[in-house]
């Protein structure tokens, strides 16, 4: 299945959204990639970003094979657009063109939900389910809850990838349905089945903590009533958008559009910025007590110089050369280039304040340690 391209917007004049960086609007180090890094490395909550992309790519199969298939039944049957035959056809025909909204369902547009809900029905009445209504099943609130015995994993399955990790994914296989479909009707309901069997179910291999009506209300829909359209996950969905944009995001923006280095470069930076000055300020204090001439204390100049900068760039999270040459860290010394204009600005603004801060303090402390009159013991 072929994945389109990042499309970038116009460079904007603030920090991304969640909704931006998820939709690939971004570039590093707010991208997608950098935000998956981050929930991987840093967060240590990985599992809801990859569920979250699993589901989205659950819904962008679901609209693959829809596509497929109209563009199947207008080829082989071309009548069909002046019968206006079946209500199958009817709502392949205004289905209109799909995208893959990266944010909550909540804050699609109408003609976006109005595509969503006719997709989900398209599935729900092929799969032999037309009895539930797209109005009643997008956002419904149900009351009877069942909990289902657990399952287990279903052997041989792997982890599903995050679907941006490779941009070209490969060819599905067809089963029967056309000749010319690459995504078959069982590959959705084999894509909801790992989706539950990993994430949802209590005990699964990669679990995400979601509130247990939404997690009975899937499993009910999947291994009951046999769905497999996306509504099923939308309120999982949204919960889990609502949480990244909640506890995670904010936390990735401070390290990515405000520093450029990660958690080991920054604890290193303090054990070795500390060494620095402590010798620095143990020569310093000897020199003096030696009475020594100013022309060899000025070799001090080096450790409060290091010291000092290696101290700022813990305390401020940023290493202004690194910024100032336009490279972000995103794991322990391996550097990405800052590519979103309006984070490599607000770091070069950074950058510059580090400095200047770093040769104040350094020049204080330098000048005080040369200067002051020595005295042998």
């Amino acid at each position: 299945m072929d994945h389109s391209s990042p499309v970038f917007d116009t460079p904007r004049d603030r920090l991304p959204t969640l909704y931006e960086v998820l939709a690939r609007k971004t570039k590093p180090p707010v991208d997608l990639f950098s935000f998956y890094i981050y929930m991987r490395d840093q967060q240590r909550s990985v599992d809801y970003l990859d569920f979250w992309l699993d589901v989205s790519q659950h819904t962008s199969l679901c609209r693959h094979y829809v596509s497929e298939l109209r563009r199947s039944i207008l080829v082989e049957t071309p009548e069909l657009e002046k019968t206006g035959s079946t209500r199958s056809s009817y709502v392949l025909d205004h289905m209109g063109e799909m995208n893959d909204p990266a944010g909550p369902s909540t804050d699609l547009t109408s003609d976006e939900k109005v595509k969503d809900q006719n997709l989900s029905a398209f599935l729900r009445q092929e799969n032999g389910n037309s009895n539930h209504s797209p109005q009643s099943s997008l956002g419904s609130q149900r009351s009877a809850m069942r909990p289902s015995g657990d399952r287990p994993f279903p052997a041989g399955e792997r982890i599903p990838r995050p679907s941006f990790m490779s941009r070209n994914s490969p060819t599905r296989t067809d089963s029967g349905n056309s000749p010319a479909h690459t995504v078959a009707r069982a590959d959705i309901r084999a894509s909801a089945e790992k989706i539950l069997y990993t994430y949802l179910l209590p005990g699964s291999e990669r679990e995400v903590m979601l509130p247990q009506g939404i997690v009975h209300d899937i499993t009910r829909d999947i291994e009951e009533e046999g769905r497999d359209d996306p509504e099923v996950f939308d309120t999982a969905k949204d919960y889990t958008f609502q949480a990244m944009e909640r506890d995670a995001f904010p936390g990735f923006l401070r390290a990515k559009a405000l520093g450029n280095l990660v958690p080991p470069s920054l604890f290193l930076r303090l054990v070795f910025g500390l060494l620095a000055l402590t010798a620095a300020l143990w020569v310093g204090f000897t020199l003096i007590f030696l009475d020594a001439p100013k022309r060899t204390r000025a070799w001090e100049i080096l450790p409060f110089t290091i010291g000092i900068y290696l101290l700022s760039s813990h305390q401020y999270h940023l290493d202004p050369i690194l910024a100032l040459v336009g490279l972000s860290e995103y794991t322990f010394f391996n550097f990405s280039r800052l590519e979103e204009p309006y984070v490599r600005k607000l770091l070069t603004k950074r950058a510059l304040m580090v400095l200047f801060v770093t040769l104040f303090v350094g020049v204080c402390v330098i000048v005080l340690f040369i200067f002051v009159p020595g005295k042998r013991l």
